[in-house]
């Protein structure tokens, strides 16, 4: 596994075409995919799995009960979104 931490976020967001409507707080390539935000690990292995023709998936924003994003038991619901070059955003999974 390789870390960079590079002060220009938006840069790199912007490289791997992930929508401004679902850019979270880091961005990750694993296996060639793009893994935007807090995603749940059943989702990114089931992309993973199947080898989609996608870009990558995201969780928007930072939502509380999210991976990561423990509150103090306080949770959000969020949705789990897959995402392709052309910009187009499909729900792949809701978490109430």
């Amino acid at each position: 596994m390789q870390v960079n931490d590079v002060s220009d976020l938006t840069a790199v967001k912007n490289r791997y075409h992930v929508p401004a409507a679902v850019q979270s707080c880091h961005t990750a390539v694993v296996d060639g995919y793009v893994v935007e935000g807090h995603v749940p690990v059943t989702e990114i292995d089931q992309m993973l799995t199947e080898r989609p023709d996608i870009i990558g998936v995201a969780v928007a924003g930072m939502p509380p009960g999210s991976p990561g994003m423990d509150a103090g038991g306080v949770t959000q619901p969020y949705d789990v979104v897959a995402f392709d070059e052309a910009g187009n955003m499909e729900v792949v999974a809701s978490y109430k």
